[in-house]
Order: structure tokens, then C-alpha cells, then sequence
């Protein structure tokens, strides 16, 4: 089992390494905070914010059911 933070967390990961990008591209292509994006990555937000979430995907190029279409959220635990 694992917590859907982690899990987001590895996808993100999983998808950053697909594209043989950086987090800082997450930065300058989505507008997002490095800080926010540091922390995401570190698992340090039980949750993070929709917009957030969206801006990720915006970012990546991916819609958010493509983001959730990994085995990844498979078996997710509170």
C-alpha cells in the first residue's frame, strides 16, 4: 500500500524521467514556485492544492487522467 501523496509523488518523478527533465522544468514551463515544487517532491504536503495539481499537468503536457493512468493508484491507502 501507499499514501497518495507518495504516490503522486512517484508519478511525477516517473514522468520528469520519461521527458529526461529536471524539476526546474516544472518552474519555468508551469509557473510554479521552486520552493512548492521542492516540496512536493520531498513529500513534505500530505495534500497539494488543485491548482497546484493542474498546473503540473499543464506543465507535463498531460491531461489529469493521464497523470492517475499508472499502477500507481492502484491500491492507495488514507
Amino acid at each position: 500500500m501507499i499514501k497518495l501523496n507518495e504516490a503522486v509523488v512517484q508519478r511525477l518523478k516517473e514522468l520528469l524521467d520519461e521527458r529526461k527533465e529536471k524539476p526546474y522544468y516544472l518552474h519555468k514551463k508551469g509557473g510554479i514556485p521552486l520552493s512548492t515544487i521542492s516540496e512536493v517532491l520531498n513529500c513534505k504536503y500530505s495534500t497539494i492544492t488543485l491548482t497546484t495539481f493542474f498546473k503540473l499537468c499543464r506543465a507535463l503536457d498531460i491531461s489529469t487522467i493521464d497523470f492517475f493512468n499508472s499502477p500507481l493508484f492502484d491500491e492507495i491507502s488514507d
